[in-house]
């Protein structure tokens, strides 16, 4: 049983369910399907652009002035069809996945597309052998919509005492390349003429230790843990973060490292363009973490202290933050309030400032040292009622109090659109205007 599908940066080292047992033996009418989608995004790739934005972004990440980008993920596709555009056609499992990001791709072009690229290749899967942690969330989930991939879950805790340490594995990578050169070869079957096929190791890796922590335990036990045993909680992250470090060693002795300077995203931000990776001893055929970015999140650590980041969270995360070139941190916590802390990682490049964060305040300290990635709040597009000029309020201040600093705007965690697609392309509609009219030269 193949346990892992590598094509985007966050599937590292857990296990997840996946189309790699799926058939490559595509019926025609489903590659037809295929191919007319393909030859509308070989169309979109080629429009001149698509450079434009690649030089904009490797600007921004280069922190040279260039006005705020707008980047658009997490989106609650269950809610966006709203002409029949993202319906499959398809019938077979691996096409639909395919079905799925064409289709998928053009719609936020058509719709909201903000600053996104798109490349003139598509990317067929590398699949990995993966035994993950030794840990699976055991949960109550609660479901209100069952066509949302977005649930409220009840986390049992699984970390008692010092006997549950060992529960914690260090995960066994191995690559199934006779599994990757089928699914290459059927995606060359596909898009034949139309776009090039490449396959691609891990873009990208995402650090967050205390997410799984937080999966195994529940939020709760976890902040009463880092309060009342702080050495055990100390135990338990080391031990994971050893796990983690284990892991990265072996994607790079397997050579399953792939670049993340391009149209991929890094950490919860945008895309990682820069001109400042690889380095000039980079080898094209051995990819290293020092030639790509990095990226840590400790996101219950926006209910602790400063102090107790540092202790639990910073400290054992530049462990792995040094082995990379540049490094991207933060997700939804906010963290105006401990830049100080973070400016101890060296190769710090970008900052996620969360909705909930002090965007002033973070300025303030940022300065142009580094990117904020400033989350605008999602859950404007969920209320009952639709203003658009709650929005253009809150970009409006956020992007003037973030003024004269390198500035993206990534809009992500949308849960719901109270089924009104519109929503979003008016959001982007406004963003782009706000971002224009405010931003930097």
């Amino acid at each position: 049983m193949y346990k892992q599908f590598i094509d985007t940066p966050h599937l590292i080292f857990q296990i997840h369910d996946t189309q790699a047992n799926g058939p490559l033996d595509f019926p025609g009418q489903d590659i037809l399907v295929l191919r007319e989608l393909a030859e509308r995004y070989a169309a979109i790739a080629s429009l001149p652009v698509q450079e434009e934005r690649r030089r904009r972004w490797k600007r921004l990440n280069d922190l040279e002035p260039e006005r705020p980008l707008i980047w658009v993920n997490e989106v609650c596709w269950n809610e966006m069809d709203h002409d029949g555009s993202l319906r499959l056609r398809s019938t077979n499992e691996v096409c639909q996945r395919i079905e799925t990001e064409l289709r998928r791709t053009i719609y936020q072009w058509e719709h909201f597309p903000g600053d996104m690229i798109v490349e003139p290749v598509f990317y067929s899967p590398m699949i990995l052998q993966n035994t993950g942690f030794g840990i699976s969330p055991v949960t109550d989930v609660a479901v209100i919509d069952p066509t949302s991939e977005v649930a409220s879950r009840r986390f049992h805790n699984q970390l008692h005492g010092e006997e549950d340490l060992e529960k914690i594995r260090t995960p066994q990578i191995r690559s199934a390349s006779r599994r990757t050169a089928e699914f290459q070869a059927a995606y060359r079957r596909v898009f034949e003429g139309i776009l090039p096929v490449q396959t691609r190791g891990s873009p990208g890796f995402w650090f967050a230790p205390w997410d799984d922590i937080v999966f195994w335990m529940g939020a709760e036990e976890v902040l009463i843990g880092l309060a009342t045993k702080p050495d055990f909680m100390h135990r338990i992250i080391r031990r994971l973060t050893d796990a983690y470090l284990e892991g990265l060693a072996q994607f790079g002795r397997l050579n399953l490292i792939a670049l993340n300077t391009c149209n991929v995203r890094v950490g919860s931000g945008a895309y990682g363009h820069t001109a400042g990776l690889p380095p000039a001893d980079f080898d094209p055929g051995h990819v290293r973490p020092i030639d790509i970015w990095g990226s840590a999140t400790p996101q219950i650590f926006g209910s602790v202290s400063p102090r107790m980041h540092k202790e639990f969270g910073i400290d054992y995360e530049l462990e792995w933050l040094k082995k990379f070139g540049m490094t991207y941190y933060g997700c939804c916590e906010p963290l105006h309030d401990r830049i100080e802390e973070l400016r101890m990682i060296p190769n710090l490049r970008k900052i996620s400032l969360s909705p909930w964060a002090d965007v002033r305040a973070a300025a303030r300290e940022i300065g142009r040292d580094y990117v904020i990635s400033l989350k605008p709040n999602p859950s404007l597009l969920a209320t009952p009622s639709w203003h658009p000029e709650q929005v253009r309020a809150e970009l409006e201040t956020k992007l003037a109090a973030a003024r004269g600093c390198n500035v993206e705007i990534v809009l992500n965690s949308i849960s719901t659109v109270q089924r009104q697609p519109q929503r979003l392309w008016q959001w982007m509609e406004v963003a782009t205007e706000v971002a224009s009219r405010q931003g930097n030269p």
